[in-house]
């Protein structure tokens, strides 16, 4: 294994969203991720199949029914040899089966236990089931995102699961497995997605009690209110960002668009941003996507086409950076971060389903 975190060794119990694709990015890195799935595949309402589960790769895999002793016993047994666990039951069912962080600790005392859900260990809400959608509503971040009039925008479950969750998870384990290093204990980390999305807000909030964040959506620097911070349709049908804020970018963005400054209102003028929207808007229709890309181009006007999922690969940047790699024919991420001396690597495809052992 290659890496910075290869020697390590992580136990991963079978969970959908982050708990996988927290285990993948440790994989990536280095460490030995072990895998436990259930003898018969969880129903998600969705076609499984292994190839296509990318956050699968890197990973070992091993099948336990955990309502058995056999399976209890193998998950402790492998524990007792782990550095991290990796889990995303509901609160307390570990400790039910058997297999909460004190077992583990009386076979390993310097175990990591990291636990995400979405609403925490404690709390009212700690028993309620969710997903990221649920857990975006009540930290108040999906009440920040999308237009004005009508309901929020889904922001894929990208927030929730992911930057909220996985990320956390990832932060915390690290950091507890530095401090377990120095005094050889483990302790539980409790990675909340709530607590995660309120943590991302941070900036927002300080801004909103400073009086500079208003509470509706579209109407702010960073929320598309702003005609110099959001995306515009195209004549073609597709799209491009905007991301103008500085003043020499929000300069070259009206160059670019055949705008006179001098005729304008002043850029941080909030009551003229619905008007300069609708003009922006009615520029930027006139011509196909990238048209508006061959302007932009080698400017400062931060203005970027959207592309869609198939272009990505194909994307000059990307592919400079080898920011994608086939592995039996499907396309994969690469890993990320970029380490200099002890780069991560995908060291193997998803695999199928364990047999039970």
């Amino acid at each position: 294994m290659k890496g910075p975190l290869a020697g390590l060794r992580v136990l991963e119990l079978e969970a959908p969203g982050p708990v996988p694709w927290a285990g993948m990015m440790l994989a990536d890195m280095g460490a030995t991720v072990i895998r436990i799935e259930r003898p018969a595949p969880a129903d998600m309402g969705i076609p499984r199949d292994a190839r296509f589960e990318l956050t699968a790769r890197g990973k070992q895999a091993v099948a336990a029914d955990l309502k058995t002793e056999a399976g209890r016993q193998m998950v402790l047994d492998l524990a007792a040899e782990a550095d991290v666990l990796l889990e995303g039951l509901r609160p307390g069912v570990m400790e039910r089966l058997g297999l909460g962080p004190d077992a583990c600790w009386a076979r390993n005392a310097a175990l990591v236990y990291g636990r995400i859900t979405g609403w925490g260990q404690t709390g009212p809400l700690a028993q309620t089931v969710g997903h990221d959608i649920n857990y975006l509503a009540a930290s108040g971040v999906l009440h920040s995102i999308g237009p004005e009039t009508g309901p929020p925008v889904v922001p894929l479950n990208l927030i929730g699961d992911f930057g909220a969750g996985g990320m956390l998870l990832l932060t915390g384990v690290l950091a507890a497995l530095l401090e377990s290093r120095q005094s050889g204990k483990g302790q539980v980390v409790d990675a909340a997605m709530v607590d995660g999305a309120l943590s991302m807000l941070a900036p927002i909030l300080g801004r909103w009690q400073r009086g500079q964040w208003q509470d509706r959506r579209a109407s702010n620097l960073l929320d598309g209110g702003a005609p110099f911070y959001t995306t515009y349709a195209t004549s073609d049908d597709k799209a491009v960002a905007v991301g103008a804020i500085e003043p020499r970018f929000y300069a070259a963005l009206l160059t670019g668009l055949g705008l006179d400054a001098g005729s304008l209102p002043d850029q941080h003028d909030q009551a003229s941003w619905p008007d300069m929207r609708a003009r922006l808007a009615r520029i930027f229709a006139r011509h196909p996507r990238d048209h508006w890309a061959g302007v932009f181009q080698d400017t400062e006007a931060c203005v970027t086409p959207v592309l869609s999922l198939a272009e990505v690969p194909r994307h000059p940047h990307f592919v400079a950076r080898s920011s994608f790699q086939q592995i039996n024919n499907v396309l994969h991420p690469a890993p990320a971060p970029r380490f200099s001396r002890t780069p991560g690597e995908i060291s193997a495809p998803p695999t199928g389903r364990a047999r039970p052992g």
